[in-house]
């Protein structure tokens, strides 16, 4: 089985290969920002990421700063032996959709009650997704949801071959 070779971090940068496993969530106070079809969805200083060992963070929005008028909750659920049921949501605005292309925890586990019904979005289906200002790159696949940043270094998981890690 391949072994994938840690990329060693430069100061200011964070290992994946040094998440926990278990995932943790913790509180972040970067500036996130979610634009879908011109319309800036989310802008928030108060989320939290996920980290977890091969993942890049995933970062979760408090409703209060997301204009949930463009969501519509659908039928899509999946299960995290972490976090619990994820429900799913849709994005309409004006005539362009993008479909399950964000996530919430109604009812998270105990170790992750902090991310109760806080909405995630996968970059991959937005138009542009940043932190701090930094445009971020999508995690390969389209699984886990992950935001890469020039501070966060892989590999990461979720690219083809990768399931195995």
């Amino acid at each position: 089985m391949f072994k994938p070779q840690r990329i060693e971090p430069e100061p200011g940068q964070e290992s994946v290969w040094d998440y926990p496993r278990p995932a943790q969530t913790e509180p972040s106070t970067k500036r996130i920002q979610v634009v879908f079809n011109e319309i800036t969805l989310a802008d928030s200083t108060q989320t939290y990421r996920v980290l977890e060992t091969s993942h890049p963070p995933v970062y979760y929005i408090p409703p209060q700063d997301i204009k949930m008028e463009y969501l519509t909750l659908t039928r899509q659920q999946t299960f995290c032996e972490w976090k619990g049921v994820a429900q799913y949501y849709s994005l309409k605005v004006v005539e362009r959709e993008a479909p399950n292309s964000a996530w919430c925890y109604p009812n998270p586990t105990p170790n992750f009650a902090a991310l109760q019904n806080y909405i995630a979005f996968y970059p991959s289906r937005m138009d542009a997704c940043y932190v701090d200002g930094e445009r971020v790159q999508s995690q390969e696949g389209d699984f886990y949801g992950g935001w890469i940043t020039r501070d966060i270094v892989g590999p990461f998981k979720g690219s083809a071959g990768t399931w195995g890690w």
